[in-house]
């Protein structure tokens, strides 16, 4: 099979829309790119439909570039027949094909290489014929003595290894016997030499579970766990139905006697050399899927987070709470410049209330504040009461949201963060990007490694490559799809622009210094750096909110100017309802017409949901105030297979464990729940002082 026939076989896309997929790969388009801009050569395919045949094609180039090597080295080696070449033509992923080559690689095994060494071959042949008996097997066997086969037992047997590492090679066998595994196999956990009776995994110590059933966030605990040596592990499957299915379909009913000495070879094979590969390969493999279902929630929590709502025209305070530090204060206006700042006390140990007030007051009046973000970390709860007391008392027309501080302190003392407020305090700093989570949660968040977000599970124990690029193409993807505004965006935001690196982000801040504001997209052609294919790429997915023209305010492409224009001319955008007759009539495909007009009925609208704003009840301080049985309402900070961490005021997350979500059973909380989103009627069900951890339910 050619590439793009293994393409069509893996993705299901016509021949047509795979090579004009690969075209515009292949001319440096970007996926944002492709699916906003050319769905009408994709068919409409999304942006995550286009990464996944990104994936898919990535690794069919490599399955190709294998299978001519491949080809290419059993040719050098006189080794390629008709029906090796078309096993290898047929294999449809990297792992059979590396079993097709197996047997012609270079033995590790040293008996089967001392065996070939020492001319065994022809015997191991007359003896897996099974034409002989075992009488005229040891007769033939006399031929093959020398100075270092010196008796027929010993010829016997070498003739044996060599039969076992062909089972052990053979291809089909592996494939039978990895699904079995898959299937049937059982992981066995037991003490390691480390085991603490009073750990962390003492529910896993002498269980054993069906290796097709374990859930993914288990798997990464029980290799955690053997890392640290605290458990042990191995796979179990029944060998002995295995060895019965060789004797019923490897060994021929008619065969001869010698037909013991091949089932022996066989299942010397099996026990010592095929299991113990394919009991390790079960591991890594429960890994792999582990480490991927992890990367793919921890993609689709930081996809939610990034799509919570901004608060557009708003003044914000930022507050980061304290105790003995006091409560950090920032404000930022409405396009997220920083204003002014400042420290308060109303918490203990001064609780010094009336200074706090005026403190906070003042800047409410001098900026006209009218909205407040409290960070949910130490002393949030406290903070919050105090907000929520000051507006009631001064009758203020200001509303307060608790956001998660979360990676925070990160972006505090980052490079970022430095080169954006030089001459700030961290602590300060920690508080504008409160107000900037309030104001555009993904602008804020996107200077912040996704890995210090708190949003995923083990994240430590996956591939870090593999999660790496998904969380950065996440991330790309949605910046594009909601827009950048051009005028107000940090470097860091611009970078995940289509087209757009690190450095020509910088010249863009640097160029919009310069002129003080871009009033067309046009303008972005002089910036240093930016050359007539960065511009196609990136152009549509920037926004000028008060420029020359409206179109500078959309997601239409400049290239679409003159065609929108013709469109405007000629009919009442609000009208068409017959978007196939108009996209006729004006030359272009009805995908991009219905886009086009989508911008024009709502320039500058922004994808992401309206904002909520939270409030948490006032009378629980500490988790000492708890007791079960309480009502309480929270937000959903963080989404794993077991369950979802809410934020409840308190210091620490409580446990909303999956049995606990809904009344109907459920295979993932994410069926029910997604980041970020606002839970009333959460039941106590308990409290764990000591290790401070609260559960609770929606039932």
């Amino acid at each position: 099979m050619n590439l793009i026939e293994i393409l069509q076989n893996k993705t299901n896309l016509s021949k047509n829309i795979i090579e004009n997929i690969i075209k515009l790969l292949d001319e440096g388009c970007t996926i944002p790119f492709i699916a906003r801009y050319r769905k009408e050569f994709t068919d409409g395919a999304t942006d995550k439909q286009l990464r996944d045949f990104e994936e898919i094609f990535e690794y069919s180039k490599k399955l190709i570039a294998r299978k001519e090597e491949i080809i290419n080295l059993l040719k050098e080696k006189n080794f390629l027949d008709e029906k090796i070449k078309n096993n290898i033509q047929n294999a449809t992923t990297l792992q059979v094909l590396e079993d097709i080559y197996a047997p012609f690689k270079e033995k590790k095994s040293s008996r089967t290489t001392a065996a070939l060494e020492n001319g065994l071959e022809p015997l191991a042949n007359i003896i897996q014929s099974m034409r002989y008996s075992i009488e005229e097997c040891e007769q033939k066997a006399k031929q093959f003595l020398n100075e270092n086969i010196q008796s027929i037992s010993e010829a016997i047997n070498g003739a044996k290894d060599i039969i076992a590492q062909r089972y052990a090679d053979d291809f089909k066998s592996k494939e039978i016997l990895r699904n079995l595994i898959q299937n049937w196999g059982i992981l066995e956990i037991n003490e390691g030499k480390e085991f603490d009776k009073n750990g962390l995994y003492i529910n896993f110590v002498n269980t054993s579970e069906k290796i097709k059933y374990i859930k993914s966030h288990r798997i990464l605990a029980i290799l955690r766990a053997v890392n640290e040596k605290q458990l042990n592990i191995k796979v179990e499957i029944d060998e002995n139905h295995i060895l019965e299915n060789i004797k019923k379909y490897k060994i021929p009913v008619e065969a001869n006697s010698s037909k013991e000495l091949v089932f022996d070879a066989y299942k010397d094979g099996l026990k010592r050399l095929l299991l113990p590969t394919l009991k390790r390969e079960a591991i890594t493999t429960l890994k792999e899927k582990a480490s991927i279902e992890a990367i793919e929630l921890f993609g689709k929590n930081l996809k939610e987070l990034l799509q919570t709502a901004p608060l557009v025209n708003q003044i914000i305070l930022g507050i980061d709470p304290g105790y003995k530090t006091g409560c950090k204060l920032a404000v930022i206006d409405e396009n997220g410049l920083f204003l002014d700042s400042g420290v308060i006390y109303p918490t203990k140990p001064k609780e010094d209330i009336q200074t706090s007030s005026k403190v906070v007051l003042d800047l409410i009046k001098k900026y006209k504040i009218t909205a407040i973000a409290i960070g949910n970390g130490t002393a949030s709860r406290e903070t919050a009461n105090f907000v929520d007391e000051l507006i009631k008392k001064e009758n203020l027309e200001v509303k307060y949201a608790i956001v998660s501080e979360i990676g925070a302190s990160v972006y505090s003392a980052s490079k970022i963060a430095s080169q954006e407020y030089p001459n700030l305090d961290v602590t300060i700093r920690g508080a504008i990007s409160i107000a900037q989570r309030l104001r555009d949660p993904m602008a804020a968040l996107v200077k912040i490694d996704p890995k210090s977000l708190g949003i995923g599970q083990y994240q430590h124990d996956v591939n870090q490559k593999e999660l790496s690029l998904k969380l950065e193409n996440i991330t790309i993807d949605l910046v594009n799809k909601v827009g950048v505004d051009l005028n107000s965006a940090s470097y860091k935001l611009l970078s995940f622009i289509s087209g757009i690196s690190e450095k020509l982000a910088q010249n863009i801040v640097e160029h919009r210094e310069k002129i003080k504001k871009f009033s067309t997209k046009e303008q972005l052609l002089k910036v240093k750096g930016i050359g007539e294919k960065a511009y196609i790429q990136s152009v549509g997915f920037l926004r000028i909110k008060d420029g020359k023209s409206i179109l500078d305010n959309t997601a239409i492409h400049p290239e679409d100017y003159e065609l929108t224009s013709k469109l405007q001319k000629n009919y009442k955008v609000e009208e068409i309802k017959d978007f196939e007759k108009v996209a006729n009539e004006i030359n272009c495909s009805i995908l991009k017409l219905k886009d086009i007009v989508n911008e024009l009925l709502k320039p500058g609208y922004d994808v992401r949901v309206e904002f909520n704003q939270v409030k948490f009840s006032n009378d629980i301080l500490d988790i000492n105030d708890l007791k079960e049985g309480f009502i309480l309402s929270g937000i959903v900070r963080n989404i794993t297979d077991f369950g979802a961490f809410v934020d409840i005021g308190l210091k620490n997350d409580a446990l909303l464990h999956i049995s606990q979500i809904s009344e109907k059973r459920i295979s993932h909380p994410s069926e029910v729940l997604s980041i970020n989103q606002n839970l009333e009627n959460l039941k106590v069900i308990s409290i764990d002082l000591e290790k401070q951890r609260i559960g609770i339910s929606l039932k």
